[in-house]
């Protein structure tokens, strides 16, 4: 068996079978490089130089997760909790159920948009999950609300916004990573329009996401509505609380200095982490106005930090995954051998393609990370097979996002996991990684599949 398929299938299954996550992520890299005949000490070697390069991403989360703790600690979150808790409490019963039908439709809504603009106005990417979601958890609970449906929603928004809006991150991945790498693979889609090329797939993204929410997900889900709702909260909020405004005004101040921050680097082009510095500067401004005193900090920040210390090691321990699939250099003819099932059909080759674009992300998990590796592969199958500029830029932009939604690996389901489970009632492989795996690689893989017939 190839060694790629080998250790994703090692870690998925481990994984499904509720072996922590990181353990997952080291034995399917151990299969995977012991079956490509790398030993186990090349093996370690290069798992080791992967969790180099996942530092720098695990502490911007951690430092994060403290910015959100000093945020709760302003009382902004509660105030938006209180806001929408008054909204579903109605003696009148008829009022009541709209109430919550209405706010349910709003929180599934504003948290899509925010993951939109996460992608393209505001490029800031999972920045804005630790902040907003895990204050909703009380209301979440109180309407019912099937967390499932809600880390389906913040997923679409994530990942459907940079495979077809050509702004933010969607400019990184459609233009200066898709574009330019089939360009260096030979073949010219200057004239090829991203939104006419990954149009289709979107629509199959919003299709997952209009099931998940309206029918797989949409019947009451029981949660403890005092299990440790919202961000450094463990007791049950029951009504409105008393806020201080000028607390208030900073953290205003300090959410929207954090994303500027974030929003300008990212523009810019800077080699400096954005999550880092955006982080750094509402802490400093926090620290600055003394609502957050010295003598309080410690408490805080340890908080928050603990709060994204799991993402962070999954973080770590996925970038050494990856590095061990790449030195397997067992992708390219992972592809080969699928090719001869081909037989000059482009149905089953459009299909295989997108599987095994399927299969690395999943194992990566980064579209951004996968596309650099196939389309060096699949630019001279899509010429030899007849396929038009414009079904190529599809196909292989399709093969890079597949996956990106369902892996245990990838930052669009470890985001709504690290702000879902703040209270320690969302299980990432049941209620992340599965429902987005299930409802979008599927309608994503169809929907690419057809597009690159037709197009």
């Amino acid at each position: 068996m190839n060694a790629i398929i080998l250790a994703v299938l090692v870690m998925l299954i481990l994984a499904m079978l509720r072996v922590h996550v990181v353990l997952s992520l080291f034995v399917g890299a151990l299969a995977g490089g012991l079956s490509a005949g790398l030993g186990v000490s090349r093996t370690m070697v290069a798992f080791q130089d992967g969790l180099a390069d996942g530092a720098q991403i695990a502490l911007s989360y951690a430092l994060l997760g403290a910015f959100a703790m000093a945020v709760a600690h302003s009382g902004l979150p509660q105030l938006l909790a209180n806001w929408l808790i008054g909204r579903i409490e109605n003696d009148d019963e008829s009022a009541s159920q709209k109430a919550v039908r209405t706010t349910t439709m709003l929180v599934l809504g504003g948290l899509t948009t925010m993951a939109i603009m996460s992608e393209s106005l505001i490029p800031v990417h999972i920045a804005f999950i630790p902040l907003v979601v895990p204050p909703l958890l009380i209301v979440m609970s109180r309407l019912q609300l099937d967390r499932r449906a809600v880390a389906c929603a913040i997923t679409f928004g994530l990942v459907t916004t940079y495979m077809f809006l050509p702004l933010g991150f969607g400019r990184v991945f459609l233009y200066n990573t898709l574009y330019r790498n089939i360009k260096e693979a030979g073949l010219d889609v200057s004239q090829v329009s991203a939104t006419q090329a990954m149009g289709i797939p979107a629509l199959g993204m919003v299709a997952g996401l209009l099931i998940a929410v309206f029918v797989t997900y949409r019947k009451p889900r029981v949660y403890q509505v005092d299990a440790g709702s919202g961000v450094g909260s463990g007791e049950e909020v029951s009504g409105p609380v008393e806020v201080d405004r000028h607390k208030i005004r900073v953290a205003l101040v300090a959410v929207v200095a954090c994303f500027a921050v974030q929003a300008f680097l990212t523009w810019t082009k800077s080699e400096a982490d954005p999550l880092l510095v955006g982080a750094l500067t509402g802490l400093l401004l926090f620290m600055a106005t003394r609502v957050v005193t010295i003598a309080e900090a410690d408490d805080v920040f340890t908080g928050g930090m603990r709060m994204m210390a799991l993402i962070g090691l999954i973080m770590i321990t996925a970038q050494g995954f990856a590095k061990v699939l790449k030195e397997t250099k067992q992708i390219e003819p992972l592809v080969k051998s699928a090719t001869s099932l081909f037989a000059g059909s482009k149905p089953a080759a459009a299909f295989v393609m997108l599987l095994v674009g399927l299969i690395v992300t999943m194992g990566i998990g980064s579209s951004f990370s996968t596309l650099p590796i196939i389309s060096a592969i699949y630019v001279p199958l899509c010429v030899s097979l007849g396929f038009s500029p414009v079904a190529t830029v599809c196909l292989i932009g399709t093969a890079g996002a597949l996956g990106d939604a369902g892996s245990p690996a990838s930052d669009s389901t470890l985001g709504p996991t690290a702000g879902l489970n703040a209270d320690g009632q969302h299980d990432h492989m049941r209620d992340s990684v599965i429902p987005t795996f299930l409802h979008f690689n599927i309608p994503l893989l169809i929907a690419g599949w057809i597009a690159a017939l037709v197009l």
